[in-house]
């Protein structure tokens, strides 16, 4: 992520309202100002009392944008895709006690994934703060295990410094959310406004440089091994480091795997990509781990998602863990070679240290290790059935959305099997092109990350992939879309169930669908196949100023979708009711071995029986 920005010799806004350097002015016209010197032009949220002294002179910027949202939570997920799409940390605000409860989802997601946010509440007056006043809630407290840091502001001297702080720690090392919490009285009271000329934290030093020695050593391992694999997470798309990476894989013919949330950072047509590892992972990419010799680990942190029972991963494999968070490195599986740094530094130097070796005449011999991977490769694709009913796969619909908005589209989705069919059968050509909640696993946030996206990327297509029961969380947001005219194009998966609680209540729970059903069935004297849609999404698309569509049959899948695409100038909403027992495979169930890959129920690929 870029590094915390400002123009240090840039001169105060001469907005109306605005004051000089050396004028008074109340600690809300600092707060607005402080936002406005850090670069911010967006802002995701609603007012309320506590926050409302800063809701007034925002609306005097002629720089920040804001977006009202219909939820704090929403206004969280929005910022979230803001930041994606800009690289620039989200901001979002709220008011005081539910307001600012309302953004602890959101800012956990931040927070497990990586992204920079900054979230500004308002406090009650700080005379006030610890006796259960009206609307009080301890947000710096409750959200301290998921923020990077947190402030609490009762001085209105203290507000410029706070917020440039905030935004140097959510947008160097590892980025992630921090939340400044200001107290009413403190935005109501007089001040100077003193924009600081640097941000000075003796406690917080992120290390980007690597160490040389841990770097040549890496390289010397890479040479000696005969079956490696760059195993890259979500740390190589932080850094910026995909063209980098390509580097890399292309000089050294390392075969590369791309976790959910690195998506992007290697082209899916390279001929180097195995795919994505994982509980739903393409058998490639899961055996390549599995028979790995060497893991390079960038930026990723041994997820449970991707190593199954962790004890039986890679057991034959050394491992190489370069982070710039030195927290992740052996935290779930040991370094032999740990390297703490910016992926991208990282990554930059190790082409020089393996250049070197080659040099030498150490250069490692993969052949025989990628006639096994091709051969993987060609025997276990990624593929799908396609319902016998008449009704539609969903993975073909996801599929054909690809096709169709192109490589140079952002897709947002939501959690669920959805969420897995697009990382599969979309195909990712460019780094920062797929969004999701991959760490915390958030139904509702495609939608209003969607929405943020689409602020943040104004050029680009922008595809919500949502499931029916994730976008009944949160589509209110388009509302906001509507009202605001930001058109993105929300395709609902909608096979009328939690889909993945029901694929897992089939799987290991004898079939017994315990509240999945999200419509109601037939009985009695109606047909026992009747379907009571509740509620129609196509109409609930229009009740909120969208154009709603709906899609029920396989022939309908190619016109509905070009009918999306055309609409550009409002949001629009296609409800694709799909085969409701559709299921992601390949799958590693739960606590299990990756050697247990499934690629279809009760249906195992014998790559583990290949010899190398």
């Amino acid at each position: 992520m870029p590094r915390f920005a400002r123009n240090e010799n840039e001169p105060p806004s001469k907005d109306k309202g605005a004051k000089t350097m050396t004028e008074q002015l109340t600690g809300a016209e600092s707060l607005i100002k402080s936002l406005e010197a850090a670069g911010v032009d967006t802002v995701f949220g609603i007012p309320g009392g506590a926050v409302l002294p800063a809701y007034d002179p925002l609306l005097d910027s002629k720089q920040i944008r804001h977006y009202l949202v219909r939820h704090e939570q929403g206004a969280g997920h929005a910022a979230s895709g803001y930041a994606y799409a800009t690289g620039r940390p989200g901001v979002c605000m709220a008011t005081s006690g539910p307001g600012a409860t309302n953004l602890v989802t959101p800012i956990a997601d931040a927070y497990m994934d990586s992204v920079p946010m900054v979230a500004i509440t308002g406090q009650v007056p700080s005379a006030s703060i610890g006796s259960d006043a009206f609307q009080e809630a301890d947000i710096r407290g409750i959200t301290l295990p998921i923020t990077k840091h947190s402030y609490l502001v009762t001085d209105p001297a203290e507000i410029p410094q706070a917020v440039a702080e905030a935004f140097h720690i959510a947008s160097t090392g590892r980025p992630g959310p921090v939340l400044v919490d200001v107290s009413k009285d403190a935005m109501q009271a007089m001040t100077t406004f003193s924009w600081p000329g640097s941000v000075d934290l003796p406690g917080y030093r992120p290390v980007t440089r690597p160490h040389a020695k841990q770097v040549r050593e890496a390289a010397r391992l890479i040479a000696e091994s005969r079956r490696p694999v760059l195993y890259v997470g979500g740390g190589v798309l932080r850094a910026r480091a995909s063209k980098e990476l390509r580097v890399l894989a292309e000089m050294t013919g390392i075969p590369v795997v791309t976790t959910l949330m690195a998506r992007g950072a290697f082209p899916d047509s390279h001929k180097l990509h195995l795919g994505m590892p994982g509980m739903h992972g393409t058998v490639a990419a899961v055996g390549g781990l599995q028979k790995a010799d060497l893991l390079i680990c960038l930026g990723a942190r041994f997820d449970d998602r991707v190593t199954g029972k962790l004890s039986s991963f890679a057991p034959h494999a050394k491992v190489v863990h370069a982070d710039v968070d030195p927290a992740e490195i052996s935290k779930n599986r040991t370094a032999d070679v740990p390297i703490v740094g910016d992926c991208r530094e990282v990554i930059a130097d190790l082409v020089v240290a393996i250049q070197a070796e080659h040099e030498a005449g150490r250069r490692g011999d993969y052949a025989a290790w990628w006639r096994l991977l091709d051969e993987w490769k060609s025997r276990y694709p990624l593929g799908y059935d396609k319902p016998d009913d008449g009704t539609m796969a969903p993975q073909q619909v996801i599929e054909k959305i690809g096709q169709a908005a192109g490589p140079e589209a952002l897709y947002v989705a939501g959690v669920g099997q959805h969420q897995m069919w697009a990382a599969q059968f979309i195909s990712y050509e460019n780094p920062g092109t797929f969004i999701n909640s991959g760490g915390l696993g958030t139904m509702g946030y495609s939608v209003p990350a969607a929405m943020g996206a689409k602020v943040g990327a104004p050029d680009k297509t922008v595809w919500s992939i949502d499931g029916d029961g994730c976008f009944q969380m949160t589509n209110q947001e388009l509302a906001t879309c509507a009202l605001e005219g930001i058109p993105i194009k929300v395709a609902v998966i909608n096979n009328s169930s939690l889909g993945m609680v029901r694929q897992w209540q089939t799987l290991f729970y004898g079939g017994r669908y315990s509240n999945t059903d999200l419509h109601r069935r037939g009985s009695g004297g109606e047909r026992p196949d009747a379907v009571t849609r509740i509620p129609d999404f196509a109409k609930l698309a229009e009740a909120y100023g969208c154009v709603g569509l709906r899609c029920e049959k396989t022939e309908d899948i190619d016109e509905t979708i070009e009918k999306a695409m055309e609409i550009n100038d409002q949001p629009v909403v296609v409800d694709f009711v799909v085969h409701r027992d559709a299921m992601v495979w390949p799958m590693v169930a739960a606590g299990m071995s990756n050697d247990d890959i499934k690629i279809a129920r009760d249906l195992a690929p014998a790559f583990h029986n290949d010899d190398l």
